[in-house]
């Protein structure tokens, strides 16, 4: 994992380029998605770990979204358990439309019997129910949205992207900030403020935006177990 500053030359994507690296990875190449799923997971579970080393008892809340963004969550869930922290899971939004690679890394994580809690955005009030599955977090992980993410969001999930950057806890971000728009470096609406992002494949080029840190925080580079052709 390498650390990105805009004064070191880096490898730069656009959103469009990063789904070709990942098609030719699965089509070409022939890895399963979900390996290059667990490889991101683990990358980010890594860096999690390190960030509290120092803590005796540390617990990681992860609210995870619908599509393969969320995958990932699930597989940091599994990886963090595994090391002994203590880990929340939260699904925002139906879970029945999880499919592919991420329903096989949730389903991985009912069979451990790890809790899979559930934010209903459109019946809970979402600002008590996040402080509840937050409160004595030490870190937050941001698996809602990956870099596919486009158009305004929806007000439910921008009262949950403002009420987790309310929240007194460091976020960490997984590929890039829920809400930030891939190539412009934007917020669509709202954006999670993290602390630390870990992207995959390549620097975004939204990253190198001059607004884009408020949002991104120090930007990491994991692999997904093969470098861009």
């Amino acid at each position: 994992m390498e650390k990105y500053s805009p004064q070191k030359e880096c490898v730069v994507m656009t959103r469009d380029q990063v789904r070709a690296v990942d098609a030719w990875a699965i089509n070409e190449l022939g890895i399963p998605g979900v390996i290059l799923m667990e490889n991101a997971g683990r990358g980010c579970a890594g860096l999690i770990e390190e960030k509290l080393k120092d803590l005796s008892a540390p617990k990681v809340c992860i609210f995870c979204g619908t599509g393969n963004n969320g995958g990932d969550g699930y597989v940091i869930a599994r990886h963090l358990s595994n090391s002994g922290l203590a880990v929340t899971v939260v699904v925002c939004g139906d879970r029945t439309r999880i499919k592919g690679d991420a329903k096989i890394n949730l389903d991985i994580l009912d069979r451990m019997g790890l809790s899979v809690n559930q934010l209903n955005l459109a019946e809970d009030e979402i600002g008590p129910r996040v402080r509840e599955f937050t409160t004595g977090a030490h870190l937050i992980v941001d698996s809602l949205f990956g870099t596919g993410l486009s158009g305004q969001l929806r007000d439910d999930y921008r009262r949950l992207i403002e009420t987790l950057n309310s929240c007194e806890c460091p976020i960490l971000a997984v590929d890039i900030p829920s809400g930030l728009d891939c190539d412009t470096g934007r917020p669509l609406g709202a954006a999670i403020e993290a602390s630390w992002t870990v992207t995959f494949v390549a620097v975004k080029k939204g990253f190198t935006s001059t607004q884009a840190a408020r949002y991104t925080g120090e930007v990491f580079v994991a692999s997904i177990g093969v470098a861009p052709p």
